[in-house]
């Protein structure tokens, strides 16, 4: 028997004109939850998530694809990349190899694109990029992209996935979260709206600054959302944390998330939102 989860794949396949069929030969992909075994083209139809419901990583051109309206994303400031400020050693070689395997040139991608047929600035963290951390660049185009928003009144949409600070720059990358969090500020002074999506893992210096300043903070189901690892909290409180600790779920519960929804209904639900709060004029602008 289905899950209901697997119902609502299929469904929202089948509106897209999409088969599930697998396809000889191709790879497979194995839960880490429920140890299922998926091939790839399966997984693919349901937006990289397991019957089961767990929610595989998956790169931020990827999600984008997945999130936005096809053929509607516009980059902008790719050509900001991470610099070696500190000349901290083998930091150069590093930046090498996570652009080879991301296939990006920094943790984040910033542009514009229409969800559910309105227009947003979006960004999204790339885990394959230095565990999506944020250094100088990263917080540069952020900022950027929501100066943009305020100077076109464009609502942001920004998923989330980050190690937190990149040690690398050192006090250049905690400066980040102050100039990050001071352009959601401007933006939000304008009446615009912010909508963050935490996946898994947000922590460290993103989730102490622009991940959590969301009007409307969305999560990945079982996406681990926190600032310091679990044991060095143990460590200094001295005391054992609860079970599901830093998951979306636990944060949801305790007031710092709103809703935890599957990849499944993401691009729907915010596309629901953006329609609530963002009212078209007669030109079409927002």
């Amino acid at each position: 028997m289905l899950l209901n989860f697997e119902y609502k794949a299929r469904n929202e396949l089948e509106k897209e004109g999409r088969s599930a069929a697998p396809i000889y030969g191709e790879s497979e992909v194995v839960c880490p939850n429920c140890h299922r075994t998926l091939k790839e083209s399966q997984a693919e139809s349901m937006l990289m998530t397991c019957i089961c419901g767990h929610h595989f990583r998956i790169g931020a051109r990827k999600r984008l694809g997945y999130m936005t309206d096809s053929g509607t994303f516009t980059e902008l400031f790719s050509g900001i990349e991470s610099d070696d400020p500190l000349s901290f050693p083998g930091y150069r070689e590093k930046l090498i190899s996570a652009k080879a395997k991301s296939g990006e040139n920094e943790s984040v991608i910033t542009g514009t694109a229409e969800i559910g047929g309105f227009p947003a600035a979006v960004f999204s963290m790339d885990s394959l990029f230095m565990m999506g951390s944020m250094g100088a660049a990263a917080g540069e185009k952020i900022t950027l992209l929501f100066e943009y928003a305020a100077e076109n009144r464009l609502p942001v949409v920004g998923w989330t996935v980050s190690g937190g600070a990149r040690m690398q720059e050192g006090l250049f990358s905690l400066m980040q979260m102050a100039k990050t969090s001071a352009a959601v500020r401007r933006h939000s002074d304008k009446g615009l709206l912010y909508i963050t999506v935490l996946t898994d893992p947000t922590t460290g210096g993103v989730t102490a600054s622009f991940a959590m300043e969301g009007d409307i903070i969305l999560a990945e189901p079982g996406a681990t959302v926190g600032f310091a690892g679990r044991r060095v909290i143990e460590e200094t409180m001295r005391q054992k944390l609860p079970r599901g600790f830093q998951t979306s779920e636990f944060i949801m519960e305790h007031g710092f998330a709103d809703m935890v929804i599957s990849r499944i209904v993401e691009k729907e639900t915010i596309a629901s939102i953006l329609a609530l709060h963002c009212r078209r004029s007669p030109d079409g602008s927002l």
